[in-house]
């Protein structure tokens, strides 16, 4: 257990809300991915976008089943626990860090490609490493010192970025005179044999909703906080990938240039508005969005080590706060150390910071979709083992594990182009790595289950026991 406890109830709904929307990311969307989509399923973009939205609500129901009934730090791990026992959770909790690592990576690179473009302007050239080390020894800095720091600046950064990007969106529809795109509902140019592949783009752009759940020490009334910034978060970003994704077709049609060549689109749109000062502010924007994402990735990163590390599943120095922030301080620096390190050496080998970016966000995608399909499965086994089981449930496990198909197919077939079509094996390595890891840590301390199940347990009935209730360990052990 941890000698200090994480800093309790200094977090509110909006500072939740802020921490889920800042992985997300909406900007990094806008500015770098939405032309991805486009050269996947063209006009019709904005539609693989809502029903990647959709889908991930199937997911966010069965992880509200948990979060809605008990909570704690890095939560989506202690959530698999309770369903499906220690090992499967441990390996979900794995899964994430290889996730959060990956998307602050994108966020560190992100923040180096807008910040390059920016001093560029000026005349002024910086190496990529020394930018990476600005955005992540900042956000280790946010992050070590206050989690209520964090999620400010997260909430201001993003807030101007998406406010920036919606008046652009503003503007064009004026100067269509808010015209219906009817090409962009042609039903006769709708591409279904890419569809698929679209939503695959659309999902992997939606992930880190989830992350809200790993705040539960720090959050007020988390039980009813979390689940709401886990729907309100990818709600508020699936309707922005919507409504951006037709603004941006619509905004360059008839470009010499088709949106999918764009490596700017923001900047373009912009220019061809006839409002290119904006591009200045719209890059600062975008900078200063993705550091928030790598801030927002080390901080749920952080809370998943320090969840594991309190149950003795990674040294116990993870699992420590700091005495006067009240942070997660260990934890927090080896996701700095580490977020700082992978770009590092992949530019120092020669690699683009822009294709950093986009194999960073690729492997990352393969982390999140084990501990979605763990989470669905857990679910309904947790419910029945509270004796609240209904049909839906099981409808909606069901259901959210069919469309978590999609993505897990679609990342590998068609093969990629290398060196992506080695992606896969990488994320595999690394996840056998773990269970064995973590089937050691079984072996080592035979006894450590049970009392990982009982602190669980505990952790439960502190939320969900009326008051002056007994508390019923004996019930972890069904567990």
């Amino acid at each position: 257990m941890a000698k200090i406890p994480l800093k309790p109830n200094c977090l509110s709904f909006t500072e939740v809300l802020a921490q889920a929307v800042a992985l997300i990311s909406p900007t990094m969307t806008a500015a770098l991915i939405i032309p991805v989509m486009y050269s996947n399923t063209g006009d019709w973009s904005w539609l693989s976008y809502a029903l990647g939205t959709v889908m991930l609500l199937f997911v966010a129901y069965n992880l509200n089943q948990f979060a809605s009934r008990s909570t704690s730090a890095g939560s989506m791990y202690a959530y698999i626990c309770r369903g499906l026992g220690v090992t499967a959770g441990a390996v979900g909790g794995w899964s994430l860090i290889w996730a959060y690592l990956g998307i602050s990576v994108a966020g560190a690179t992100g923040f180096t490609v807008f910040a390059d473009t920016l001093l560029k302007m000026i005349g002024l050239h910086v190496p990529p490493v020394m930018l990476f080390a600005v955005c992540v020894g900042t956000s280790w800095y946010c992050a070590w010192k206050n989690v209520q720091l964090s999620a400010l600046l997260m909430l201001i950064f993003e807030g101007i970025s998406v406010t920036l990007i919606l008046i652009l969106c503003a503007i064009v529809l004026s100067q269509h005179h808010f015209a219906v795109d009817a090409a962009q509902f042609d039903v006769s140019k709708l591409p279904w044999s890419s569809v698929g592949l679209g939503v695959v783009v659309a999902i992997f752009s939606l992930v880190g909703f989830e992350c809200a759940t790993a705040f539960g020490d720090e959050a007020k009334d988390p039980l009813k906080t979390i689940p709401r910034a886990v729907m309100v978060s990818l709600i508020l970003a699936g309707a922005f990938f919507v409504f951006v994704t037709y603004v941006e077709v619509l905004g360059v049609r008839g470009y010499s240039t088709t949106l999918d060549k764009l490596d700017a689109p923001l900047n373009t749109l912009s220019t061809l508005a006839h409002v290119a000062p904006l591009s200045i502010p719209l890059s600062l924007g975008a900078m200063v969005s993705f550091f928030a994402l790598n801030l927002s990735c080390l901080n749920a990163g952080a809370r998943v080590i320090y969840a594991m590390g309190r149950h003795g599943i990674f040294h116990e120095a993870t699992a420590d706060a700091h005495e006067t922030n009240e942070t997660p301080h260990v934890a927090v620096t080896t996701m700095a150390i580490i977020s700082f390190l992978l770009p590092t050496i992949a530019a120092l080998s020669g690699q683009a910071t822009l294709d950093i970016f986009n194999y960073a966000g690729t492997l990352a995608a393969f982390g999140f979709i084990t501990p979605y399909c763990l989470i669905t499965v857990a679910a309904p086994v947790y419910l029945k083992r509270l004796g609240e089981q209904r049909p839906i449930d099981v409808v909606m496990c069901a259901a959210s594990l069919v469309l978590l198909l999609i993505p897990t197919v679609g990342s590998v077939i068609p093969v990629p182009a290398p060196p992506v079509n080695y992606f896969p094996y990488a994320y595999v390595a690394y996840l056998l790595a773990g269970i064995a890891w973590i089937l050691a840590f079984r072996a080592r301390k035979p006894t450590a289950v049970g009392a990982i199940h009982q602190d669980l347990e505990l952790n439960h009935a502190r939320f969900a026991a009326p008051v002056g209730a007994p508390v019923a360990l004996g019930e972890a052990k069904a567990a």
